[in-house]
C-alpha cells in the first residue's frame, strides 16, 4: 500500500479520559484523519465540538455506517465493549477495530467478537498498553534470550489508590471492577512474558472478584508458580503502578513502570531506568506507550502486520479473569 498519500478514516466511540487521549493522538499521527467521534453524553459531545473542530460528533453510532471508516477505535466502559463492537461488525462500520481493555466481560463474548474479527479480515487490537512499555519490553527481550536459565516463578501486583478511602460510586462499576481494570494488565504482561498460565489457578480464601483487593495464584505449562496481588485502594500509590519479581535458574529480574534490576546469582545486579531504554517518541501525552501502541496498530494496517495485543490474544486474559472468578466463587 502507498502510504505517502493514504489517510485511515478513524472513528472514535467514547469521549472519557482514554477516548479523548486516544483521539488526541490520533488527530496528530501523519496518514490519520480523525473523522468521528460519538457518546450518549451532551457535556462530552459539547467538549469534543470545541476542541477537535473536524470530526462529526454524534450520540449515536449508527450515523457512522456511511462514512466509510477504515478504523474504529471503542473506549466506552468495559461492560459496554461487547455490544459495541458486534454492532460495528454487523453494520460495517469498520473492518479494523481498537477497544480499549478487557476486550469483554465474559470470555464467551470475546469469542464471539474473535469470530467476527476473523469474518471481517480486519486487524485488531485492545489497549493492554504496558507491553509498550520500555522496560518490560526489555524484560521480555532478555527472557526471550534465557538469560534466567529456567523460569521458577514470580510475583506480579497491580497497585493504585484509586478508591483508597473513598466510597464506592457507579465510576468503580463502569470499570468493571479492580480484577478486570488492574488485574488484566498484568495477568496480560505475565501471559505475554510466560506463556500459558492455566495448568491450575488457586484463589485466596480470602478473595471476592467483587472486591478491591485480589490475590491468586497460577501454576504455567513448564510446572512453575506465579502470584498476582491486585488492589486499587493501595495507600500510596496514587498513579497505577505494575510490576514483577521474576526468579529462574540463574538469577532475578525486578521490573515496574520506571526501572529494572536484573541480578545473576554469580555477578554486580544491572539496572536500567526508562530514560535508559529510548523512551522517546513522536508525540508525548498520557505515558509514552500510548504513542507507541496507536502507532503500532496504525502501521500494522497500512502494511498489513499482525498486530499485539490482538483480540485473540486479548481472550486468553478474559478467559484467565473468568477462571479466577469461577474460583472465587466455589
Amino acid at each position: 500500500m502507498d502510504t505517502v498519500d493514504k489517510k485511515l478514516k478513524v472513528g472514535v466511540v467514547g469521549l472519557g479520559k482514554m477516548g479523548l487521549l486516544h483521539a488526541s493522538l490520533l488527530s496528530v499521527m501523519p496518514n490519520v484523519q480523525l473523522v468521528a467521534l460519538c457518546d450518549k453524553s451532551w457535556l462530552m459531545r459539547r467538549l469534543a465540538k470545541s476542541t477537535l473542530k473536524r470530526p462529526l460528533v454524534t450520540d449515536k453510532l449508527n450515523e457512522m455506517s456511511n462514512l466509510n471508516l477504515d478504523v474504529v477505535y471503542v473506549t466506552t466502559p468495559i461492560p459496554t465493549h461487547y455490544g459495541i463492537v458486534k454492532e460495528i461488525y454487523m453494520q460495517n462500520i469498520a473492518r479494523n477495530v481498537f477497544v480499549e481493555k478487557t476486550l469483554s466481560s465474559h470470555h464467551a463474548q470475546s469469542e464471539e467478537l474473535c469470530s467476527l474479527a476473523y469474518n471481517s479480515k480486519g486487524h485488531t487490537m485492545v489497549g493492554y498498553m504496558k507491553r509498550f512499555s520500555v522496560t518490560f519490553r526489555k524484560t521480555k527481550e532478555l527472557l526471550d534470550q534465557g538469560v534466567l536459565g529456567s523460569v521458577l516463578s514470580f510475583d506480579a501486583y497491580a497497585y493504585s489508590s484509586d478508591f483508597f478511602g473513598v466510597q464506592r460510586d457507579s465510576v468503580s462499576g463502569a470499570r468493571g471492577g479492580v480484577l478486570e481494570d488492574l488485574g488484566s494488565h498484568v495477568s496480560d504482561l505475565a501471559l505475554w512474558l510466560f506463556g500459558d498460565l492455566l495448568s491450575s489457578i488457586k484463589v485466596s480464601s480470602s478473595t471476592d472478584p467483587k472486591s478491591d483487593s485480589v490475590q491468586f495464584e497460577v501454576v504455567g505449562s513448564n510446572n512453575f508458580a506465579g502470584k498476582f496481588d491486585v488492589s486499587w485502594v493501595k495507600d500510596g500509590y496514587h498513579m497505577p503502578e505494575f510490576g514483577l519479581v521474576i526468579r529462574g535458574t540463574e538469577g532475578t529480574i525486578k521490573v515496574d513502570d520506571t526501572e529494572l534490576v536484573f541480578a545473576l546469582d554469580s555477578a554486580q545486579p544491572k539496572t536500567w531506568y526508562r530514560q535508559d531504554l529510548d523512551d522517546h517518541v513522536t508525540f508525548f501525552l498520557g505515558d509514552s506507550e500510548y504513542f507507541r501502541e496507536n502507532d503500532q496498530f496504525i502501521k500494522s494496517i497500512f502494511f498489513n502486520d499482525r498486530s499485539e495485543p490482538n483480540f485473540q490474544t486479548a481472550t486468553k486474559v478474559d478467559y484467565l479473569l473468568e477462571q479466577v472468578r469461577c474460583k472465587a466463587n466455589e
